[in-house]
């Protein structure tokens, strides 16, 4: 079963939970694919987005609740916080486990050793290799510095 179809069968489980909170996020997870179709309809392809863009989607709406509880958090406004934590973890559902620091090293150094990368002008390689393995599984954000300190040392 694809993503999408994971995503619509839990919608469609959260409103016979009567579950308010999973459902108004999963028709928020939806929303957001629905506007990407959209979106890549005014291309040459017909096709609607695919697995690998799911999960990208489901990463930034991820990322972008942690902000907001932050920001929630240091204006005091516990509630709202905890509200966004709550839709984190619907939308983490659906994502695959994330990767712990010692398999994020072990995924850089064989995305070095496959592209022969040697300086830092190589980091797209590297990039593009880890996003097309672990899209979903790491911070792409974090891991760039990551890659840059190891071609830095290399270099």
């Amino acid at each position: 079963m694809g993503l999408r179809d994971r995503v619509n069968s839990a919608l469609k489980q959260a409103m016979k939970d009567k579950d308010t909170t999973r459902l108004g996020t999963l028709r928020l997870v939806n929303a957001a694919i629905k506007d990407q179709d959209i979106a890549r309809r005014g291309g040459d392809s017909d096709t609607g987005v695919g697995d690998e863009d799911i999960l990208a989607i489901l990463g930034k709406m991820t990322k972008q609740r942690q902000e907001s509880a932050r920001a929630y958090e240091e204006g005091g406004r516990l509630d709202l916080a905890e509200r966004e934590r709550a839709e984190i973890s619907v939308i983490e559902d659906f994502l695959p486990r994330q990767l712990n620091d010692k398999e994020i090293d072990k995924a850089i150094d064989s995305a070095i050793a496959e592209t022969g990368a040697s300086s830092i002008r190589d980091m797209g390689k590297i990039m593009g290799n880890l996003k097309s393995r672990y899209t979903g599984q790491m911070d792409f954000g974090a891991v760039g510095a990551r890659v840059k300190d190891r071609l830095g040392a290399a270099g």
